[in-house]
């Protein structure tokens, strides 16, 4: 895969998962970071259970990279939301 697909399977992926973790964006650059690990933490999980994990831009691996950046983002959240500013 092109890193312009990581880029945009990540941005999607990033975009849909902070939706569903805390119902706002992060930032466009944030976003898009977190989505890209988040698809290649989801793709190893998913290969770790025996499920294929990203393999293109499709809609599987779209599921799986929101998977990955659901959990990211929780775990940004629980390390980010201590910080004492």
């Amino acid at each position: 895969m092109s890193l312009l697909a990581w880029i945009v399977l990540g941005l999607i992926a990033g975009f849909i998962g902070s939706k569903i973790v805390n119902n706002t964006g992060q930032g466009l650059l944030v976003d898009i970071l977190l989505g890209v690990v988040g698809a290649v933490v989801g793709g190893f999980l998913f290969n770790q259970f025996g499920e294929p994990g990203v393999s293109g831009v499709n809609l599987y691996s779209l599921l799986v990279a929101i998977v990955g950046a659901v959990i990211v983002l929780w775990l940004y959240h629980i390390v980010m939301g201590r910080r004492v500013v």
